[in-house]
């Protein structure tokens, strides 16, 4: 059975974000990572040594397919949540009231989400940025995601 918080990572290029969520994802309460596309998955000695052993505490699971993953959720009655820059998203401090079961989307490196992804989320949101820079990494921004998605 599926655990009630989970993270979708679609098309994740580095081994060492793949860890990083692991532990955050542990860390922060989240129940599972879905990995998809061309992420990396366990067992690698490039995400143990991030992860510090967290794929072993969690449910994940491996599906090529992004969106078919994504549009299981759906079905499943997961609330789908980009987190992402758009003209339409949401400040994720500001969200409100979540369903408890919640799947939260990353994107990838360069790209950020697909737009095929964008589209099935139920709702999409950003991480203000005050700085110079207007991104950050996907784990760190996952790690914000997670706690402030959290409750």
């Amino acid at each position: 059975m599926r655990p009630n918080r989970i993270i979708v990572c679609p098309d994740i290029r580095s081994l060492h974000n793949v860890g990083a969520v692991f532990r955050t994802a542990d860390a922060a309460g989240w129940g599972g990572v879905l990995i998809c596309g061309y992420t990396g998955a366990p067992p690698d000695r490039r995400i143990e040594k991030v992860s510090l052993g967290a794929e072993n505490a969690l449910w994940w699971e491996q599906n090529e397919n992004a969106a078919k993953a994504i549009l299981e959720l759906k079905k499943e009655g997961y609330c789908i949540i980009g987190l992402e820059q758009t003209a339409d998203s949401t400040d994720i401090f500001d969200v409100g009231p979540l369903p408890q079961r919640r799947a939260l989307v990353l994107g990838n490196e360069v790209l950020g989400i697909s737009d095929e992804l964008l589209r099935l989320c139920d709702r999409v949101v950003e991480i203000p940025m005050r700085g110079a820079k207007q991104s950050l990494n996907v784990s760190v921004a996952c790690g914000v995601a997670l706690y402030a998605l959290g409750e």
